[in-house]
């Protein structure tokens, strides 16, 4: 930055485009990621939702970088997308003249349309969260593991205190986060509610999330279900919160139910484990690699919902034991999955890029510190 506030454009390293205008997982993983990559390079936000700690590059600012070399003794300067979108945008400036390396960043464990894979293959380099999202790119990538702010996902000082704060019926809460729709699993967690709260009333469930119009139906069905039950001052819905209440509601939570059908990587796992939550968990996106079944948290096999009831109840039975569990998963956490590490390891990608480029005959890159 300059002294009077303004981006220094010549400084400028890597853009972190972010072209969606509604809150999502994505738009969360770089929220929390981009910050600590400005603190390693000279990093910018392109698109709502900038965070703390990174600064934004205006549309005038974009076009004015047409015109401007990259930082002495760089090659380019990186475009870090992660949608269709911003690879689309990133194609469209590199096309017209923008001097840019182009990196895609993959969490996907589905096969890809013929668009995605389109633009793909015109990426200069690729990162997927793991290798299972490595295999559907169809091209060599690097993985690197998602990681989390362990200072705003950490367990509670006093979880009942926490829960107790909540109003809520019970002692004990037990949820369940993300947009509330089949593909999460939502259906499956409300039905192992039904079976399970009349037995363990000490226990209330919160489900966190957004609800878009074309899901409405779905889940006026899911509380057609849980009224026909009696449960609906104990199954809340609680909608989509502020980014800054989530991680509390974590701390007022004991039990944390991923029941994802499909998923990227699956942060809110993550982020459940670091708060100390005791974790029943699909085995979809990346949960088989992040829990150590019976150790770290819990895994059941995806779309089953019996199998999924029967995995959350003892944790239900025995309250005692989520303490113990929850301390195992904070620790595994700590241990492999910090977004420092996940940082480090994306910069990384950006130096080798730059350093192929120099090898292939362009100048010599600054090395990225």
């Amino acid at each position: 930055m300059t002294e009077a506030g303004r981006i220094d454009l010549d400084a400028i390293e890597v853009i972190i485009p972010n072209l969606k205008k509604r809150y999502s997982g994505g738009t969360a993983v770089n929220r929390t990621i981009a910050p600590l990559i400005a603190k390693r390079c000279n990093a910018v936000w392109f698109g709502p939702d900038r965070p703390d700690g990174i600064a934004g590059l205006s549309l005038i600012d974009l076009f004015r970088l047409r015109f401007r070399p990259p930082p002495k003794g760089r090659p380019a300067r990186i475009w870090h997308a992660r949608r269709n979108t911003e690879m689309q945008l990133g194609l469209l400036l590199k096309l017209f003249g923008w001097n840019l390396k182009l990196i895609f960043n993959s969490a996907g464990q589905r096969r890809k349309t013929f668009y995605t894979s389109f633009l793909i293959a015109r990426m200069d380099a690729v990162i997927a969260t793991s290798a299972v999202s490595a295999s559907f790119v169809g091209r060599p990538a690097t993985v690197v593991h998602h990681g989390i702010d362990l200072d705003a996902s950490k367990p509670p000082a006093d979880r009942a205190a926490a829960y107790a704060a909540t109003g809520l019926p019970g002692q004990y809460g037990i949820g369940t986060f993300g947009r509330v729709r089949k593909q999460k699993g939502s259906d499956l967690f409300v039905e192992a509610m039904c079976r399970l709260l009349p037995q363990y009333p000490d226990f209330t469930a919160v489900i966190v999330g957004h609800v878009s119009v074309d899901n409405l139906a779905f889940v006026e069905r899911l509380k057609s279900r849980i009224a026909a039950t009696g449960l609906s001052e104990r199954i809340r819905f609680l909608g989509e919160l502020p980014i800054e209440e989530v991680p509390l509601w974590y701390q007022r939570i004991s039990i944390y139910v991923f029941a994802s059908r499909v998923e990227g990587f699956g942060l809110t796992m993550l982020e459940a484990m670091a708060a100390g939550d005791a974790v029943i968990a699909t085995r979809a996106g990346a949960a088989e690699m992040v829990i150590e079944d019976g150790e770290t948290g819990f895994l059941t096999p995806i779309d089953d919902v019996d199998a999924l009831t029967a995995a959350i109840e003892p944790m239900m039975r025995e309250p005692e034991r989520i303490q113990a569990i929850g301390a195992k998963a904070r620790a595994r956490v700590e241990r492999d999955f910090s977004r420092d590490r996940e940082a480090d390891e994306i910069v990384a990608v950006y130096r080798g890029l730059c350093e192929e480029a120099a090898e292939s005959g362009q100048k010599s890159p600054a090395a990225l510190t």
